[in-house]
């Protein structure tokens, strides 16, 4: 067994052979998204500077980071909003419909669930799981809610392979456990805890109240600099008068 990490591996169908950088990895959605912005904006070529600073990048990054991917831009014109944006969605799998169970249909799971950004970026929730009794039967952004029975049989028919955890901690590892032992080889998981999973199983852990600590970290990292300037001396050079 291994603890969960934050790899990810791109899928590419050109060429399954190449490695790409997780840290890269991780971007690809970021600039994804910044150029669909720019098209949605009738933007249909920018220039390397334009889309770093879109994406919250610097140029020098985005550039080595879509070297990756090969050779897109044009020099002197920039890159083509439309096909730049189809080359990265075909890079990290986005460009097929991707079946998506969620496993917690509390507060949580229907925030999810009623997520709109999920289908339009190549995701389709198939299912909702819930192993409490009073939510199985409830219709949630247009899906049912079925018993967390229902797993096994929700998978083969609809051959999924990613699955969604908002569950409580307490419960997260067992979710984890059958997802796993039923074929899902890729875990979302909202839970507050660290899953344990095999070889080859890939888990992306969001943890809102660490996203939170590190802010509260950052605020009062400011406020203590602003005390600390507030009680430096303030010194004027002055001659006799």
């Amino acid at each position: 067994m291994r603890l969960e990490s934050g790899a990810v591996s791109a899928r590419s169908s050109t060429d399954a052979s190449r490695v790409i950088p997780e840290a890269t990895v991780a971007r690809l959605p970021v600039y994804l998204r910044a150029l669909t912005a720019l098209a949605d904006s009738g933007i249909r070529t920018c220039s390397s500077e334009d889309l770093a600073s879109a994406a919250g990048v610097n140029s020098a990054k985005l550039r080595k980071d879509l070297s990756y991917l090969g050779s897109y831009g044009t020099r002197g014109v920039g890159y083509d909003v439309d096909y730049l944006r189809y080359q990265i969605a075909r890079e990290i799998g986005v460009t097929q419909d991707w079946p998506v169970v969620i496993v917690g249909i509390g507060n949580l799971g229907h925030a999810l669930a009623n997520f709109s950004g999920f289908r339009s970026r190549g995701f389709r929730i198939v299912a909702l799981l819930d192993a409490d009794p009073e939510l199985v039967g409830q219709t949630v952004a247009g899906v049912q809610v079925q018993p967390f029975d229902a797993l096994e049989e929700t998978v083969r028919t609809h051959d999924v392979a990613i699955g969604v955890i908002a569950t409580p901690a307490v419960a997260a590892q067992d979710v984890a456990d059958r997802m796993v032992a039923i074929g899902i080889t890729s875990i979302l998981n909202f839970a507050p805890s660290v899953l344990a999973v095999p070889e080859g199983v890939d888990v992306r852990k969001v943890d809102l109240s660490i996203e939170l600590q590190i802010l509260a970290y950052h605020e009062q990292r400011k406020a203590n600099d602003a005390v600390a300037a507030a009680a430096v001396p303030v010194t004027v050079d002055g001659g006799a008068s």
